[in-house]
């Protein structure tokens, strides 16, 4: 019996591919670097959040969590996405959010579908709500295996009853702890090896009919 779907966020369930890159993006910057740095393994999780918001402090030295807030409100939820957790509300599914992203995005994105639980990653702030410069990791992008379990452990759902959907290659750990793990607008070739199913997109609704044949064979 399905009772839990993990979502991925970004690229999953909102039309950006990072939500970090969003706001790098919102002041004409990059950071292309930190990327390259992180995928050769020269940094962890931790300083590449650190690189990610000095670029932002370059331009904005007063950057506050209520500034991400407000550029983060920009970011468009897919099309379908609320059809699709109404849906599964409506049949007493517990719904996650399990991504590296930002979690003041991951908040909104939780509040305005109603999705019961979101890990993400974050900004640590001041009392006055500043960026400090630090980050807080909460879903290491290559141990979403790991996140989903502590996610599974809250709610007291097993692996056997989870379904999990993503985009990109970092998803497939989603996958590994998922008796069916869906491919949504994969992003490349090992997310579609990983997954069971794949679903193009682009309506989150197309989701449903593969959720509606769990357990997967």
């Amino acid at each position: 019996m399905l009772r839990l779907v993990a979502f991925d966020m970004d690229g999953t369930l909102v039309d950006v591919d990072s939500s970090w890159a969003a706001v790098h993006r919102h002041f004409d910057d990059h950071n292309e670097e930190g990327l390259r740095r992180f995928l050769a393994n020269e940094i962890d999780d931790e300083e590449f959040i650190r690189s990610d918001i000095a670029i932002w402090k370059r331009h904005a030295p007063d950057l506050s969590v209520y500034d991400l807030e407000e550029i983060l409100a920009k970011v468009p939820l897919v099309p379908g996405a609320a059809r699709l957790l109404a849906e599964l509300h409506r049949r007493a599914v517990r719904t996650a959010i399990v991504s590296g992203g930002i979690d003041v995005l991951a908040r909104r994105v939780a509040r305005e579908l109603s999705i019961d639980l979101a890990l993400a990653n974050g900004v640590r702030v001041t009392a006055q709500g500043r960026l400090t410069g630090e980050g807080i990791v909460r879903v290491p992008i290559h141990q979403k295996e790991a996140a989903l379990a502590r996610v599974q452990e809250m709610l007291g759902i097993g692996p056997a009853e989870t379904a999990s959907v993503g985009n990109s290659d970092i998803d497939v750990g989603l996958f590994r702890r998922s008796r069916l793990g869906i491919a949504f607008r994969p992003a490349d070739d090992a997310v579609r090896a990983g997954a069971h199913a794949i679903v193009p997109g682009p309506d989150m609704g197309d989701v449903l009919p593969v959720l509606e044949r769990f357990p997967a064979d």
